[in-house]
Formats: C-alpha cells, structure tokens, sequence
C-alpha cells in the first residue's frame, strides 16, 4: 500500500460523511463506545500519529504528542481535520525511502503505515456509518491492499466483509465472530 491508496481512502471517507454532518455526532459510532465525532477526531489522531513515526522514525516507542481536535468543532471541522492528517500522512508517505523503519510495536516499513493509515480510516467510517445508519461498506480493492499486509492468513471471501470479521466488526460463514483481534504491522 503507498499515499496514493491512504488519499483513496480519505477520499472514500469524505463522500460517505460529509453529506451526513448535520446529523447527530454525539451517536455510538457503531458498536463503539466512542462517539461518531470522537471516532472521527480518532481516525484524524491515528493518521497524524503514522505520520508522525514516518517522519521522526523513532525506533522503539511513539512520537510524545497528541492531536487535540477543539470541543466546540462541528462535525464538517472534524472531518475537515481527519482529512488535513490524511494529506499528512500521504506526504510522508510519498516522500518515504521504502528501507525506511519506525516503530509500531515492533519496527514497520512505510507500507505497514499506509495499510494501518487506510485501515484506520475505513473500518471508523464504518463505525460512524453505523451509528449515523448509513448503509456502507468500504471498497474492495482498498480492503484487499488492508488484509495482504496486514492479515495475510485471513480467510477467503468479499474483502469488506473479511476486514470486518477480522477485526471483531462482522461475521462470516462457518467462522466464529471474532471477539479480540490484532494486526502485525511490523517487518523488519
């Protein structure tokens, strides 16, 4: 996975949400306990915190920062802070030599970061469409790029669907839904 499919999935975020920030935020976003903008300003964090490890290739902990999304921001602002950390990911990411390493539990190579970036911003977006009761499912192709790097012994079938299960978020046929989950980002 490379920037270019972390700005498809921003890309993706920003069509299915964006027309729906006059409604309520302050929902579960799906089976979460966070809200739909809690989840939002969390996907915003995460592809902020990549970056971040990106630039400063820190080789044994996370950068100490936090991104900090004011509270009175509307739904459209969190979006619109999401998206500004997704252009920010994608620029490290483009400019990243590919023997580049930082750390995320364990060292991880830009592709790592670029499928955790898209992961991050598409499983959420599902989180939110559930609580906003959308009918939503990412797209394949980006969801196959997610579960060849970062769950390569996931079961065959719809990737959307096998994203979902995977990560605790779906079920599939003849498997048990999966109550704890983790990916292995990390190569050395």
């Amino acid at each position: 996975m490379n920037h270019q499919d972390v700005q498809a999935a921003v890309a993706e975020m920003l069509a299915v949400l964006a027309p729906r920030t006059d409604e309520d935020w302050t929902v579960p976003a799906g089976s979460l306990e966070w809200s739909c903008r809690q989840t939002a300003a969390h996907i915003g964090h995460d592809l902020l915190a990549y970056a971040g490890q990106l630039a400063g290739r820190p080789a044994g902990a996370y950068l100490p920062f936090e991104l900090r999304v004011r509270p009175t921001a509307s739904p459209a602002e969190v979006l619109q802070v999401a998206a500004a950390c997704g252009g920010l990911l994608g620029s490290a990411l483009a400019t990243a030599d590919p023997s580049l390493r930082a750390w995320h539990w364990g060292l991880c190579d830009p592709t790592g970061f670029a499928a955790m970036g898209v992961a991050e911003t598409l499983l959420h977006t599902y989180d939110i469409t559930r609580g906003l009761g959308a009918d939503w499912l990412p797209p394949a192709p980006l969801c196959t790029g997610v579960l060849d790097r970062l769950f390569p012994d996931a079961p065959p079938g719809e990737p959307a669907r096998v994203l979902l299960w995977c990560t605790g978020r779906g079920d599939l046929a003849g498997l048990p839904r999966r109550t704890s989950w983790a990916w292995n980002a990390a190569r050395a």
